[in-house]
């Protein structure tokens, strides 16, 4: 193909990546850990918003407020684990700072090249921070029963669902909500973007 082929079937193909408010130029389809800077992440979390939005106060509650909240629960259910463990409990919901956060059912209904999608991201984001991009079936287990967890406290606090329907969906959680209350509650974006960066680099600094 010549070099005035191989240009227009650049600017043919559709974009697939994204710019970032650091400079940096993050590609969808194959992302590099060198692209990713947790500023980004920061800044991208804080401002999307768990349950399509569907919830009370004059605040979002957003994927950062959320993964906040799954370390806490985590760090609640198994108090000795150690910087990789928080560290991707944090960053479990990170690929959203730049797709977005679907809710489950649209998950569902739309197959696995989200998740194909998400999944890569989340190898490079896991890359970049020094993180095993495979974590163990352990990490993972917790991670989920975590999520499950904020899941379930977020709906009957946040979203309008009663108690006997978040338990038929996400399971009763074994933990007390009391000592979450502080990460429960929607806040400005600013404030929990600032947040989330001072527990990343908490945590990081061991």
């Amino acid at each position: 193909m010549s070099d005035a082929g191989k240009s227009t079937a650049r600017e043919a193909a559709p974009r697939a990546w994204q710019r970032m408010l650091s400079g940096r130029r993050l590609d969808l389809l194959d992302p590099s850990p060198l692209d990713i800077e947790i500023v980004d992440i920061a800044h991208g979390l804080s401002r999307v918003a768990r349950w399509n939005g569907q919830t009370v106060g004059p605040h979002i509650f957003s994927v950062a407020q959320h993964s906040l909240l799954v370390e806490r629960i985590a760090a609640q259910i198994e108090p000795e684990i150690g910087r990789e463990t928080r560290l991707f409990m944090l960053l479990h919901d990170a690929p959203e700072y730049v797709i977005g956060d679907m809710i489950s059912p649209f998950k569902a209904v739309i197959g696995d090249a989200y998740k194909s999608v998400e999944n890569r991201i989340l190898s490079a984001i896991l890359l970049r921070f020094s993180l095993p991009p495979a974590p163990s079936k352990a990490t993972l287990k917790l991670a989920k029963q975590a999520d499950r967890a904020a899941a379930f406290f977020e709906a009957v606090s946040l979203a309008g669902f009663t108690r006997r329907e978040a338990e038929r969906i996400f399971g009763r959680p074994a933990i007390s909500p009391q000592a979450l209350a502080d990460e429960i509650a929607p806040a400005a974006v600013d404030v929990t973007q600032a947040r989330f960066l001072a527990r990343f680099h908490a945590i990081d600094r061991g």
